[in-house]
Parts: structure tokens; sequence; C-alpha cells
């Protein structure tokens, strides 16, 4: 799915917020539900208690009413009799208009019965007695008193089922609610993860390309620029990945043009540079003549400069070979520390000029290893000249050898007390000519190409080198190889 960086983001945020969204709607149809418990708590069952209640009430205000004109017979008593129980039967037949439930009508249709027969016993009793000061019959009262406790009876009941529908409406809301509150947690946790998730897949899917050409260009930046990249990016990055790879072939075309370029001009040098050095020689064993002193001098600083000059065309050749898969090695089963003494014996004179000591610490009887004996003798011969380079006069070169029977492999370091390198400047040291950016007291003049060949040389026989320094404290310069036994096979 070749989606631009626009849509992924877009996409990956619209998942985010659906999630948010269900989990807000899910919150919203609980809170209605709770509402809804609430209004049926508050509109209709509360009011229908207190009207209840209030119904208790007036039926007893009829009661002392009605015992108030039997005494008295006042008329004043009775019309207030007959305003109460008009009110009285008002207020239960709206009661019994708004309930739903059979139980509730009935308990309500049963209390107006008995009303209307309690009325009508009244009705009866005044037409029976009407004089004033008539005692009431015990008849009466025990009939009226059975009437006004059936329909105390069934305003309590009625008062009790709606009680028990709260309590039940309570619980329910509390059950919910817990249910909710819990079913909540999860949602949000769901919707945290999930965000998460479509967070990281939505970054992923951007990121992860952008690292791949990130890699690459640092390849490019390392020398390596033959094989291009290919990343399943998104449409808006897809041009600069292609834009990347034309970068690197064409840096690839121009290192091989310069390759070619260094290799011809090395090998036109060399011919001319032979010439030169061996008419010098000519001149300084006095063939033609003898020389004065200030001739000599002279002709020796050109001798030097030849020698130095074919060194580093030699290496120009060598790392042109390499890096065209043309070097050949005679590998073989060689001591390692026999080639590291030959390359101390031929630097001991320049060390001793300086006064820099030149320890091998090697163990004793010999380390074999599989070589080609000339060219690890040349990355000896590299490491122990850029030791003494950057020693101060008077310090000491430490050339160490040691075997690692559990890996099967020799360690060789070179350190040395100099200046030591820059962390910058460290991943740089085996590119070909980085000179690094030491300070100009530091600076000391070279070719930058002995690291390279070191490098190339080490990894051909299999093995790895690398360097360790702190400013200030030296450099230590390592390779492993591994070790064999005499008579074992290349």
């Amino acid at each position: 799915m070749h989606l631009s960086i626009f849509w992924r983001l877009a996409l990956g945020s619209l998942a985010i917020i659906l999630v948010v969204a269900g989990v807000n709607l899910y919150a919203l149809f609980q809170l209605r539900q709770l509402t809804k418990l609430n209004t049926e708590l508050v509109s209709y069952h509360q009011p229908a208690i207190e009207t209840a209640k209030h119904l208790i009430t007036s039926l007893y205000a009829q009661l002392r009413s009605e015992k108030k004109y039997l005494a008295v017979r006042d008329q004043v008593f009775l019309k207030s009799l007959d305003e109460e129980a008009d009110e009285f039967r008002r207020t239960a037949a709206a009661l019994r208009r708004q309930e739903t439930e059979p139980e509730s009508q009935g308990l309500l249709d049963n209390l107006l019965r008995l009303h209307q027969d309690y009325r009508q016993q009244f009705r009866d009793r005044i037409k029976r007695q009407p004089l004033r000061f008539a005692q009431p019959q015990n008849d009466y009262q025990s009939q009226r008193d059975e009437h006004i406790t059936h329909m105390t009876d069934r305003l309590d009941a009625y008062i009790a089922l709606h009680e028990n529908r709260v309590g039940a409406l309570v619980n329910d809301a509390r059950v919910s609610s817990a249910r909710a509150e819990d079913m909540m947690q999860r949602l949000l946790m769901a919707a945290i993860v999930l965000g998460f998730v479509f967070a990281a897949i939505a970054s992923l899917s951007i990121l992860r390309p952008l690292r791949r050409i990130q890699e690459h260009i640092r390849r490019i930046g390392q020398g390596q620029f033959g094989r291009s990249v290919s990343v399943e990016a998104p449409s808006d990055l897809r041009e600069l990945v292609e834009t990347v790879n034309w970068m690197g072939a064409k840096l690839q075309e121009l290192d091989e043009m310069k390759a070619e370029f260094l290799a011809h001009i090395s090998h036109e040098l060399r011919t001319p540079l032979a010439s030169i050095r061996e008419g010098t020689q000519l001149l300084l064993d006095e063939i033609p003549g003898p020389l004065d002193q200030v001739q000599r001098e002279t002709l020796q600083i050109m001798q030097d400069s030849s020698q130095r000059l074919m060194h580093l065309i030699s290496t120009l050749l060598d790392l042109s070979k390499m890096e065209a898969g043309l070097m050949e090695y005679r590998l073989a089963c060689a001591d390692l520390t026999r080639t590291v003494e030959q390359s101390v014996r031929k630097i001991r004179l320049l060390a001793e000029g300086r006064r820099i000591q030149i320890l091998v610490d090697a163990p004793p009887g010999g380390l074999w290893v599989t070589m080609d004996a000339a060219r690890i003798e040349q990355v000896v011969d590299n490491l122990l000249s850029n030791a003494l380079k950057f020693s101060p006069e008077g310090a000491t070169v430490q050339v160490r050898v040691e075997p690692e029977e559990r890996r099967g492999t020799v360690c060789l370091s070179v350190s040395n007390a100099g200046p030591g390198i820059p962390p910058e400047d460290l991943p740089h040291v085996f590119e070909r000519f980085y000179q690094g950016r030491r300070q100009e007291k530091h600076a000391v003049a070279g070719s930058g190409l002995g690291l390279a060949l070191a490098k190339k040389v080490i990894e051909a026989h299999g093995g790895r080198v690398w360097i360790e320094s702190e400013v200030g404290k030296g450099t230590v310069a390592r390779f492993l190889l591994p070790l064999c036994r005499p008579g074992d096979p290349a």
C-alpha cells in the first residue's frame, strides 16, 4: 500500500479519533441510562409516594371533621368534610390515571371503592340520626374505623410498593454505574493501547524508510557507492529514494574514474621516478666524480624524497588493485612474531634518532597465523610508522602480540603516547587521504593511505582492525588474525 505521508498520518489520526469517539459514545449512552433512571425516580415514584402520604393525612383529616360534625352537627364541619372528601377523591383519581402497573392500579381502585363506601356509610348515618347531639352507634364506629383502617392499609401498601421500586431502581443504577465504570476503564485502556498502536504503525511506516535512506546515505559517506537501496516507501519518499540511488551511482562512477586516474598516473610516474632514484644513487656513489658535503646532503634529500614518493605510488597502486579485486594474496601459515621483529628492525634506527624506545611483548616460540607475510609486514610497517610520527621525543612505543586461544585468534596492538585522536575523527581514520582535524601543533605530514591499506589487507585475511584513542593520552591500533598450526593448509 503506497500511501502518501499525508494519508498515512490522516488515517492514523482518524483511527485514533474513532476509538476515542467510540469510548465517548458508550459513556454518553450510560449517562443517558442513568439520567432515565433518575428521571423516573424523581418524576414518578417519589411524587407518587408523597401523594399517597398526603392522602393518608387527608383521610385522617376527614375523620376528624366527621367526628366534629357528629358531635355538634355544625354545617361548617360538614362542608369541610365534603371538601376534604372531594379533594381526596380527585387526588386519588389523578394518581390512578398516571399509574401503569396493574398492582398499583388495583390498590388505588380498591381505595376509591372503600372511600365511596365510607362516604355512603356516613350519609346513611346522618339520615338516620339527623338530630343534634345524637350519639353515634357503636356498630357505625366500628365499621367506620374498619373502613379507615382498610384505606390506610391500601395506601401503606401503595407506598411500600413504590419504595420497593425505588430501591430496585437505585440498586440497578448502582450496578449499572459500577458496570459502566469498569467498562469505561477497559475501553479507556483499550483506546490508549490502540492509540499507541495506530500511532506506532503510522510512525514506523514513515520512519522505517527514512532510516533505511539515512543508513544508505551514511554508507555513501563512508565510500560505499556501489549498492542501491530498495525501500517500500510512501509515494512522497520514492522520489527521494530514486535521487539517493542516482547520487550513489554517480559517485560510484566518479570514484571509479578517480581510481583509474590514480592507477594510471601512479603507473606512469614509477618509471621516471625509478630513473631519478637510480641517477641520484649513482651520484651518491660518486660514479661521475667526487662530491663535497653540501652536494651529498642535497642528493641524500633527493634520494629520501624519491623513496617516499615511490612508496606512496606503490601504496596507491596496491589500494587500486585491492578495490578492483585484483590483489593476489599468498596465504600460508607463518610466524607473526618474526614478521613483527622484521618491521621493528627496519624502523629501529629512525626511532633511536628521536630517542623513542620500541618495546615488543610477544610470547616465546612464535605465533603461527594464516597470512600473506609480505602484506602483513606492510601493515605492521604502517602502524609502527604512524606510532613514531605521533610520539614525542623520548617516548615509548609498545608492540604487544597476544594469542586468544579460546577464540582461535591473535591480537596485535601498537600503542603510542601521542596527542590522541578526537572522537569525531575516529570513524574516518580508515578513509583514504583522511588527515583528521588535529591541532596545528600536533599536525604531522602524511599521505593518509596507510590505515586505509591496513584495513583492506586485514579484512582480506578475514580479520578485523580498529583504533582506540583518547585525546591527550595516546592511541592504540589493534588487529585480529586467525591462528593456525604449522603445516596446516592455507
